[in-house]
């Protein structure tokens, strides 16, 4: 289409808007300023061919624009452009905040000399503000014409007594305007508004959410809830904040928590935001959300994170590969945490390719990064370490089973704790047991390597009477056992006084009487003499009978083991005697 009649043609398309642009009902219609801009172009100065975010091509006076927008100025090239006249010069503005509306705004608050077409408000103030820094308008060249950043600085100042959805509708364009929002401090008094709204109760502040709503469940598991809240004054806003990208929810999570906002408003919110955002999302945003998630959760205080909450994203990220950094961070947390942990918590399926049942390697992760932890928590360390004892008793006998764990790994498992983190060892040997009697082809090496995770003085005198007679465990396991336990026998006799103790012999098998059970100068004497202490005489009996099994059935070994000895002696002297009875019948017979 030629506009022929005006004395020029020009390809008219580039004066329509986008179709998928909406013209501002407070401006002009777009059309009409565009042919303006054309015709003023054509008749006095240089025309520039403006191409905004290639959304759109406005064609515009340089000699108009030049004077407020130093961008323009630059790009433009001042003294070439002056002696060119009636030529038409491409500039493209990438990355142009607010897009093409923007612009149009910008374009006509320079044609009307100073903003006198121009309307700045909470619907178009963040945009205004971050493309008047785009275009360089902090100063203008008639110092008597207002600036552009002047008049959205001024909008911006009264943001606090905005409505609460001009607040909301501010932060959504927030995410299309960084990082400009941010170095331009629009982001700020955009937090600033949103906290001086969320000081108000929620029944006094306007909000999109219905009444109906004000009830929610929230969880981090989208299939069933972990926590049920009902909608506080502190928590009214979850609501109309959830629509926020993961990028732009994680700077506002930030700032509110630099402003002062309560730690334990800030998990709830991250929570609630996951639980309506993760359903029906694809897997790149649900990275996205899950990182951005754990970004914010790792400046919290660790007593606002609930470990159920933090087992839940990792439940949901194992399948997402979630970047290093994210997923140490998400491990170390679940490791400060690890004394509120559960045994279902810790059962993780192991990553596909592998052939073990359980994620033993996070679980050690786990264990190493709470015993690093530094003491960060209000209980006592030592509470804690045995909650974590026992946690990893109940864990060492549901993977106890498993054919395909390596003994490397269960040792690493039975070792990774304190000695204090176990007043009692007999749920460990329970669990070494059963993994004994499943990996049937363990070596004694291998065995012994694992019961070194065993303090033989910490088991009680049932287990030391079931390790006696238990054929899965070595030897020399056994001899260990019986050793501690005489420390034991004698820690305990030392405390009882000599009037109450009457020393017995004890016979062996050979009839012969013996006072100890062995000679030298740690002999221990077995006393049959029935104490006072109820408690204590029960398990020295119990240890006393467990003791003198386990020595009856040494002995039988050692006796079986002279016999065979002696057999062989007798078969190697036989077959010698033979041969030299052979090499003997040739000779005389010297006596009778």
């Amino acid at each position: 289409m030629c506009l022929g009649h005006w004395g020029w043609c020009q390809p008219f398309v580039l004066l329509l808007p986008s179709p998928s642009l909406q013209p501002f009902s407070s401006s002009l219609p777009c059309f009409a300023l565009k042919l303006v801009q054309w015709w003023e172009g054509q008749k006095e100065g240089c025309v520039l061919e403006v191409d905004v975010n290639g959304e759109e091509v406005f064609l515009v006076d340089k000699d108009v624009l030049a004077p407020f927008c130093g961008r323009i100025k630059d790009l433009a090239g001042g003294e070439r452009l002056a002696g060119a006249a009636r030529q038409t010069w491409r500039v493209v503005l990438q990355g142009f905040p607010g897009g093409a509306e923007a612009f149009e705004l910008v374009a006509r608050f320079c044609y009307t000399s100073g903003g006198g077409g121009v309307a700045v408000t909470a619907s178009n103030a963040c945009a205004l503000r971050c493309a008047a820094q785009f275009m360089d308008m902090a100063a203008t060249e008639v110092s008597t014409a207002p600036s552009l950043v002047k008049m959205a600085e001024k909008a911006l100042e009264e943001m606090p007594q905005w409505p609460w959805q001009s607040v909301v509708d501010a932060v959504k364009q927030c995410q299309r305007l960084l990082p400009l929002a941010e170095s331009t401090g629009v982001f700020d008094k955009v937090v600033g508004a949103l906290l001086s709204h969320m000081a108000i109760p929620g029944d006094a502040t306007p909000t999109s959410s219905s009444p109906e709503s004000s009830a929610f469940r929230f969880s981090c598991d989208t299939k069933s809830s972990c926590l049920s809240m009902r909608c506080t004054s502190r928590t009214w806003w979850f609501e109309d904040l959830v629509v926020l990208s993961p990028v732009m929810m994680e700077r506002v999570a930030k700032a509110l928590l630099a402003k002062g906002t309560d730690h334990d408003v800030v998990c709830r919110f991250l929570f609630y935001y996951l639980k309506c955002r993760i359903a029906g999302a694809n897997a790149a945003d649900k990275k996205a959300m899950l990182e951005a998630a754990i970004a914010v959760m790792a400046d919290l205080d660790r007593s606002s994170v609930s470990c159920k909450g933090l087992f839940g994203i990792l439940r949901i990220s194992s399948p997402l590969k979630l970047d290093a950094a994210y997923h140490a961070s998400l491990v170390s947390m679940i490791g400060h945490k690890m004394d509120h942990a559960t045994l279902d918590n810790l059962l993780v399926p192991a990553p596909a390719g592998t052939s073990s049942l359980y994620y033993v390697t996070l679980v050690l992760k786990f264990l190493d990064a709470f015993l690093h932890a530094g003491g960060e928590h209000d209980e006592p360390e030592l509470a804690r370490l045995k909650k974590v004892g026992k946690l990893m008793d109940l864990y060492l006998a549901e993977v106890a089973p498993d054919p395909s764990l390596r003994p490397a790994k269960f040792v690493e498992l039975a070792t990774a704790l304190p000695a204090a983190a176990r007043d009692c060892h007999d749920s460990l040997y329970r669990a070494i047991d059963v993994y004994f009697q499943v990996h049937t082809r363990l070596t004694d090496e291998e065995k012994m390597k694992i019961c070194k995770g065993i303090n033989y003085e910490k088991l009680s005198p049932e287990c030391c009477k079931h390790l006696a007679r238990n054929t899965s465990f070595p030897t020399r396991a056994a001899v260990q056992a019986l050793a501690s336990q005489h420390t034991v026998l004698k820690n305990l006799l030392r405390g009882v006084p000599d009037q109450q103790l009457k020393p017995v012999a004890t016979t062996s098998d050979d009839g012969d009487d013996h006072g100890d059970l062995g000679g030298g100068a740690d002999q221990v004497v077995l006393y049959a003499r029935r104490l006072d202490l109820s408690l204590e005489s029960q398990n020295l009996k119990s240890l006393l009978d467990g003791m003198h099994w386990r020595v009856m059935e040494l002995e039988k070994v050692c006796s079986r083991m002279k016999t065979q000895m002696s057999k062989m002696k007798s078969t190697r002297r036989g077959a010698a005697a033979g041969g030299r009875r052979a090499t003997a019948r040739s000779l005389p017979r010297m006596c009778s």
